[in-house]
This record gives structure tokens, C-alpha cells and sequence, in this order.
């Protein structure tokens, strides 16, 4: 059996472990290779797929992700829901008050999901969503790992280690804030099987040098290969905090923080 074909099975084995016992599925969705490749196996295992997505007016996320939901035949059942100032300064204070943490990354984050998980709530669609967060971890999507490649493989085994430890304490963070919406978010690629299956894929597999700026070769082949559009599975994706404008706006107005 080919790697990628073994990879494809694993892929929606997990997802289907997550979803068996619901009939409606809600995605966090931005458009990108992750978010898309979880959106196209929930649909085919026949669930009735509903994403949501946030960001500020014209944003890459928001004008994105409604190509992407159309070339899945998705947007009947896509918000794409555009941020207010207003709700950023709200959640900023309602986020800082829940965490103890200071990280940048993580209040973008935890605001993102809050958002989501308002959204999710206002239209009724259930209690819980998923998202495609542990892709960029274990597959070598951020950029840091080309870096890292030359150093050779242990030590891109121990920056993805690192990550996936952050992650967790990211998720742990945002299930916190968004309990108080009675809501829930799970990760099927960050469930521990996945994760010591993706572990074992060769590092060719997912990174070919410092000089990649693409990565995630062997998800991107199944991604095009169970048809997610190629413009989602065969491009860089920034990470939800980037593609929203949350990051761009926090920057800008760092009183709030």
C-alpha cells in the first residue's frame, strides 16, 4: 500500500471516530489545505457539513474560504461571519480575564474560537465544532522548520515535540474560554493515535529542505486526491490569528491588550 493511501485511511478513520454519533458537523473553516481536507471527509462520510468562519470585512479568510466553500458545493451551509471592532475590544477583556497567559498567540487564538463559538451558538447548530488544528505540527507547516531542517532530523523531531506541547496548552486555554458558552471544540489530528501515526511518516514526506517553502507534500497529495480544490491544497495557508486581520488589528491598537 502507498504511504499516501495509508495516510488517506488513517485521515478519515479518525475524523469518523470523532463524528460517528453525530449527523451534523460544524467546522471551523478558513479555506486552507486543513480546515478543506477536514470539510471534504466529514462530507464524505455523508454528515451534514456546516463551516463557520470569521475575520474582518475583506480579510483572506472571509473572501477566501467562500471560494473554497463553493468549489466544495459547501456555501449553502457557510458563515462567513465578518468582525466588529466592537467585538474584538469586548472579547479582549472577556479572553484576558479567563487566562493567565500572556502569549500573543494564544489571546488570538482563544478570540478566534470565542468568536466561533458565538457564531455557532447564535445559528443554533450545536453545542461543539471541529477544527483541523495538529496538520501544521506534524506535517512541518510553519515556517520555523525549514530552519530547523538543517540541523537534521532530531532536531526537527524536537521543535515538532515543542509545538505539539503548545498546541495542547493552546487548546486546554481555549476550551476554557469557550465553556462559558456551554461549547466545546475537538481536534481529531491532535488525538493521540493520530499523532503517534503521523510520527511515524518519514520526514521527506512532509518537508524536502530549508529551502521548502511549502511542506505538507504527502497531505497535499491526499487532499488533491480526494478532491479538495487544488487552490486550497496546493497553496501556503496563514494561521487563523493572520488570515482574520485579529493579529493585524491588535497590533495596531496593542491599548487594548
Amino acid at each position: 500500500m502507498l504511504l499516501s493511501d495509508e495516510l488517506t485511511q488513517y485521515l478519515y478513520s479518525t475524523v469518523e471516530e470523532f463524528i460517528k454519533n453525530s449527523d451534523n458537523v460544524v467546522i471551523a473553516f478558513s479555506g486552507g489545505i486543513d480546515s478543506s481536507l477536514l470539510a471534504k471527509i466529514c462530507k464524505d462520510l455523508d454528515k451534514q457539513v456546516h463551516l463557520v468562519t470569521i475575520g474582518f470585512a475583506n480579510s483572506h479568510d472571509i473572501v477566501f474560504s467562500k471560494s473554497i466553500s463553493n468549489s466544495l458545493s459547501l456555501s449553502a451551509n457557510h458563515i462567513a461571519y465578518e468582525i466588529k471592532e466592537e467585538d474584538i475590544l469586548d472579547d479582549v477583556k472577556f479572553v484576558k480575564s479567563k487566562l493567565s497567559c500572556d502569549v500573543l498567540s494564544h489571546i488570538e487564538n482563544c478570540i478566534a474560537f470565542y468568536q466561533i463559538s458565538k457564531i455557532v451558538k447564535y445559528y443554533e447548530l450545536g453545542h461543539s465544532f471541529l477544527t483541523a488544528n495538529g496538520f501544521d505540527e506534524l506535517f512541518c507547516g510553519y515556517d520555523r522548520y525549514r530552519s530547523f531542517y538543517g540541523n537534521g532530523e532530531d532536531s526537527v523531531a524536537t521543535y515538532m515535540q515543542e509545538k505539539l506541547t503548545n498546541e495542547d496548552h493552546m487548546m486546554r486555554e481555549i476550551s476554557h474560554v469557550i465553556s462559558e458558552l456551554n461549547m466545546c471544540s475537538y481536534q481529531p489530528f491532535l488525538s493521540r493515535a493520530f499523532i503517534e501515526y503521523a510520527k511515524t511518516i518519514p520526514m521527506e514526506y512532509k518537508i524536502k529542505g530549508q529551502d521548502d517553502l511549502l511542506r505538507k507534500h504527502i497531505l497535499r497529495e491526499v487532499a488533491t486526491r480526494i478532491g479538495v480544490p487544488k487552490e486550497a491544497a496546493l497553496h501556503p495557508k496563514k494561521a487563523i490569528q493572520y488570515g482574520s486581520l485579529i493579529h493585524k488589528y491588535l497590533l495596531k491598537n496593542k491599548s487594548v491588550l
